[in-house]
């Protein structure tokens, strides 16, 4: 009966009646339906009645409309792109904030709602981060589709559109009346950021240009291998998979990373819920989402980008081993462990780390009699075999690059630099917080029984403590990094990945009631949100930079210390070869005097319709050090061909022991590199040819040639 009496409200009859004429269950229904809406939306945390839907839809529309049509007339007007688009925003945006305050979000009595500081500022992010969106949308639609102005701004106006009426809806008028509870909104900022991050990233894979490590990552993969001297191959692999499917562009480059950063999110969301159950995991992801170093490695293709996806998948099954007593598990953490070791060889770092959980539980030193782990280890071995046999063939000069010759080098106490990076990897903000996870243990977090539903909390007495295992996992990788700042240079990026075992305790102290909690628990709880919401304008600003400049006056740094007018040098210098072939008959070589950045650039952007004009060789043949490019390229085989130099410095080209291995050396050229129609920065180059033979004197003299570079390695 009530199944038929449901049935006959969808087949046109009265709606208060059943087929038998009498009350149907639509009366009943109803009311349910509404409330049970009503209940979704203060469960996520908006405050919009139902009966306003429409309102903020003729707000939305209008105001897209209003953006259309200024944009078309400041365009026609000669505006740029950049800065119509900007200025149609703005009208459009004021248009919208107006009309919502007094009319769409109004309370039910008819009143605008009051105005406040925090109110303001809220709008002033949604719109920043909308405006940044639409930036990214907008480039892509241009550059990569091919779409004009006027057609490509219809697709970055209905893109703002969906981030401005999300963020009204959720986050800025839930700041003047606010019936949700803390743990919906951080489950509706989880969403939200995700998502934002996610679609920011995309936008921008294939328009910005490459970094020179990026671009050096891809000569890996242009000289496919199984090892390398700087770095194991993964990186080189899933490159030249991206570009195999994509094409040598930035987006086939950068593609694997975005993928990889989705593996990071997947495997930290299980840990999380694991731990501390299915709220701290979307609180998880959405720091994995907004916090730089992760942010990062889900848009640059470095091998950060696969490491980190391999340690967060060993973290996943290592806490299903250890402390879920799962036997299968090992197979994952032996899998994660052999890619990641492919990747880069911090990862090794979590075998002591494991060891030494498998020492402190008791539970979990059953796996010493047991052959799974050992298993594991035989498994992870011979996924990076390949490595051992690359360095075998060649004197082991990976393994001795990344131990010996870091061990060897100069005396330099770096701690202080290495906290600064771990500030700038997590921000300040996330830096407290993982240490407040780490030693107070934050008040009201719950742990979460191993191999249980997200809901079933056992007994704590039965229950193998998280800290243990969040604690370990961060603090023995961290260790080894600290006692090596002791006496090194540490790199910026080297800690990124072991934090991955704290954020799901940051998670679950963000969700803690703070009633009973510390001045510094408060103080996180109160600071995470602008931090995160700071953390996604300054990225999506800063990659609408890299891609458009200010507008009005492009750029304001040099080229080599941002992804900026790589391809105008480019093809400057794909001209000036093409001139030398022309004169000489032969295909020049093309000699950056840094260490790898200037060659790696040459090789990606210095081509002329697809062929290239010369070959990118590096300063290996002039005897320096140049990373891989003194295994691809010997000088032996390439004296007596014509050459370019290449250097952003004059005192760099202008040295005189660079005769030592060039001959009929012409003067010092200068040209400068023009970017949307501005003169963005400019370079030197000589010409020449490779001497046959190096001068012996000046070849002995010639040990260092003075560089700048600003762009140094950073892996």
């Amino acid at each position: 009966m009530g199944g038929s009496g449901h049935r006959s409200t969808w087949c046109g009859r009265p709606p208060h009646a059943n087929a038998a004429g009498t009350p149907g269950h639509s009366d009943i229904v109803a009311p349910r339906l509404a409330a049970y809406r009503r209940r979704l939306g203060l469960m996520a945390g908006g405050t919009l009645p139902a009966g306003h839907i429409g309102r903020v839809a003729i707000v939305g529309l209008t105001g897209m409309a209003v953006d259309f049509l200024a944009f078309q007339a400041f365009f026609l007007l000669g505006a740029g792109l950049n800065s119509a688009q900007i200025l149609s925003f703005g009208l459009a945006t004021l248009f919208n904030a107006a009309l919502n305050a007094r009319w769409a979000f109004a309370a039910e009595d008819g009143k605008p709602l009051p105005r406040s500081g925090d109110h303001i500022a809220r709008l002033l992010v949604v719109a920043l981060l909308a405006l940044s969106l639409r930036g990214g949308v907008l480039a892509c639609a241009t550059g990569l589709l091919g779409l004009p102005a006027p057609s490509a701004i219809l697709f970055a106006i209905g893109a703002a559109a969906v981030v401005s009426t999300g963020g009204a809806a959720f986050f800025v008028f839930p700041s003047v009346r606010s019936p949700a509870t803390g743990a919906a909104r951080w489950r509706v900022a989880a969403i939200g950021i995700v998502g934002y991050s996610v679609a920011l990233r995309l936008m921008f894979l294939g328009t910005a240009e490459l970094l020179p490590q990026e671009a050096y990552y891809w000569n890996y993969a242009q000289h496919l291998d199984i090892g390398y001297l700087d770095h194991p191959p993964m990186v080189a692999w899933l490159i030249w998979a991206g570009t195999a499917l994509f094409g040598n562009n930035e987006f086939g480059v950068r593609i694997a990373a975005w993928l990889c950063w989705g593996v990071t999110a997947f495997f930290s969301f299980g840990l999380a819920g694991r731990l501390f159950g299915r709220q701290a995991a979307f609180v998880c992801v959405l720091l994995v989402a907004a916090l730089p170093f992760y942010f990062g490695t889900g848009l640059v293709m470095t091998p950060d980008a696969p490491l980190t996806a391999c340690w967060a998948g060993a973290l996943f099954f290592m806490e299903g081993a250890l402390r879920g007593g799962q036997r299968r598990a090992w197979w994952g953490v032996g899998i994660c462990i052999g890619l990641g070791l492919l990747s880069k060889y911090t990862i090794a770092l979590l075998g002591p780390a494991a060891l030494l959980f498998m020492l402190l539980d008791a539970r979990a030193r059953v796996w010493f009699r047991r052959p799974e782990p050992y298993l594991a280890a035989a498994l992870a071995l011979v996924l990076f075999a390949p490595v051992i046999v690359w360095n075998v063939e060649n004197g082991l000069a990976s393994f001795a690059f990344q131990s010996t010759r870091r061990i060897e080098g100069a005396f330099r106490f770096s701690l202080p630099e290495l906290l600064l990076g771990v500030a700038g990897l997590l921000t300040p903000t996330g830096l407290v917080a993982a240490f407040a996870a780490l030693w107070l243990r934050e008040r009201g977090v719950r742990p979460q029984a191993p191999g249980l539903s997200p809901g079933a909390i056992r007994d704590q007495s039965d229950l193998p403590g998280p800290w243990l295992f969040v604690g370990l996992f961060t603090l023995v990788p961290l260790a080894v990094f600290v006692a090596y700042s002791l006496f090194h240079m540490a790199r910026l990026n080297w800690t990124g990945p072991l934090w991955l075992a704290v954020l799901p305790a940051i998670a679950a102290g963000l969700l803690a009631p703070t009633d009973h909690a510390g001045a510094l628990q408060r103080h996180l709880h109160r600071a995470f949100m602008p931090t995160l919401a700071i953390s996604l304008i300054v990225y999506g600003l800063g990659l609408n930079y890299l891609v458009a400049g200010l507008p009005g006056l492009g750029h304001v740094a040099d080229v080599p210390a941002l992804p900026v007018a790589w391809r105008a040098f480019g093809g400057e210098a794909a001209a000036i070869a093409d001139e030398v072939r022309t004169a000489t008959g032969e295909a020049p070589l093309l000699i950056g005097l840094d260490t790898y950045n200037i060659a790696s650039e040459l090789a990606f952007y210095a081509t002329d319709n697809g062929a290239a004009p010369g070959v990118s060789v590096g300063r290996g043949v002039l005897d320096q050090p140049s990373l891989m490019y003194g295994y691809w390229y010997s000088a032996d085989t390439l004296r007596g061909r014509p050459a370019i130099l290449f250097a952003f410095t004059r005192r760099q080209i202008d040295n005189p022991l660079l005769d030592a291995h060039l001959s009929d050396s012409g003067e010092v050229g200068q040209r400068d590199l023009v970017q949307n129609g501005r003169v963005e920065g400019h370079f030197y180059y000589r010409v020449g040819r490779l001497r046959a033979q190096p001068d012996s004197a000046g070849a002995a003299q010639a040990t260092v040639i003075p560089q700048t570079e600003s762009a140094i390695r950073s892996n």
